[in-house]
């Protein structure tokens, strides 16, 4: 089992909203495939990731160093004992050769072709994401409660953010632990 190809491609988020800090009509994010040897249904399968909006692309730190160095690497060091690609040797070999330390544009490149890993990884396994992640690192039984960051404040261009009722009501139905409000938005 390898990996055969991984792609990156940069694109525009090209969207006409923006918050407090960010235009996302400028943004841009990068989206992954990492296609493996493993073929299903006659196809190979491949595992995607993408960033999430808020932090632009990372496509030439994958091109330039992290891509490379799985690619270059060899097969079998990126597999566990049964046989099937190790996120963390994988993420490892990414890592090679990098200074410690948190480096926030480094960790969205890293992050977003592990995101695709696990994706491939759980496809091979025949399993759900979370339901592969409850089996490696839990009790096998997925948690049904979990957290989740409920967040608003995004609007169209010119226009100013008042949460509505109906939205802080919804934010606070959903985590009524840790909600909060957005500077301007408490009028």
């Amino acid at each position: 089992m390898k990996i055969t190809e991984i792609r990156e491609s940069t694109r525009p988020i090209k969207s006409n909203i923006r918050n407090a800090y960010i235009d996302f009509s400028k943004m841009t994010l990068s989206l992954v495939a990492v296609v493996t040897d493993v073929i299903r249904d006659g196809k190979p399968v491949i595992g995607y990731g993408f960033n999430s909006n808020g932090r632009y692309g990372q496509g030439a730190l994958m091109r330039e160093r992290f891509i490379p160095r799985v690619l270059e690497a060899n097969p079998d060091t990126l597999l566990d004992t049964k046989g099937v690609l190790c996120p963390h040797k994988i993420w490892a070999t990414m890592m090679n050769n990098e200074k410690p330390g948190g480096h926030g544009e480094r960790s969205v490149a890293i992050g977003t072709i592990d995101m695709a890993i696990w994706d491939a990884v759980a496809k091979i396994e025949g399993l759900p994401l979370y339901q592969l992640l409850a089996e490696r690192y839990g009790d096998g039984k997925p948690k049904r409660d979990v957290f989740v960051y409920a967040a608003g404040g995004i609007t169209g261009r010119g226009r100013v953010s008042r949460a509505s009722p109906v939205k802080c009501k919804a934010i606070l139905i959903v985590d009524t632990r840790s909600s909060r409000k957005r500077l301007g938005e408490a009028r």
